[in-house]
Parts: C-alpha cells; structure tokens; sequence
C-alpha cells in the first residue's frame, strides 16, 4: 500500500508562534503527532533540538528576507 502525503499549505499571517504569538515562518511536525508553530525568533532558539524530534520541518523563514517596495528607502 502507497500512502500520499500532501505538503503542507503555506504559511500564512494567522499562523502564530506557540511560544510567543508573533506570526509564524516554521512549522514542526513531530514524530509523536501533531505540530509546533514558531516565529523566527523561537525557530532558532529552539531550531536544533525541534529538528531531532521532528518528522518534517516547514522553514519559511526566507519570507523575511523580502524589503516590501513601499519601504521607505532608509529601511532597504
């Protein structure tokens, strides 16, 4: 028997830290079930001890890497 596992869907802003309630851009499945949700801040306090309980991480940390074009031009 095959089983399908979807990806997950993306990040989104509703999605919020388990620790600390700011957005979410890591999402930690883990080996016992369930998941973990965490903000940047809380992906790298935690990141390495998550990832050796975890069956799958979603890391969309990169998302923080973009300067919106309407930033003003001494916050690029």
């Amino acid at each position: 028997m095959t089983t399908a596992v979807a990806p997950a869907a993306a990040l989104t802003a509703s999605d919020r830290c388990d620790r600390c309630g700011a957005q979410a851009y890591l999402r930690v499945e883990l080996q016992s079930g369930g998941e973990l949700l965490f903000c940047a801040h809380h992906a790298r306090e935690h990141g390495d001890a998550l990832r050796e309980i975890a069956s799958h991480v979603q890391d969309e940390t990169h998302k923080l890497e973009n300067t919106p074009a309407s930033a003003p031009e001494d916050e690029r």
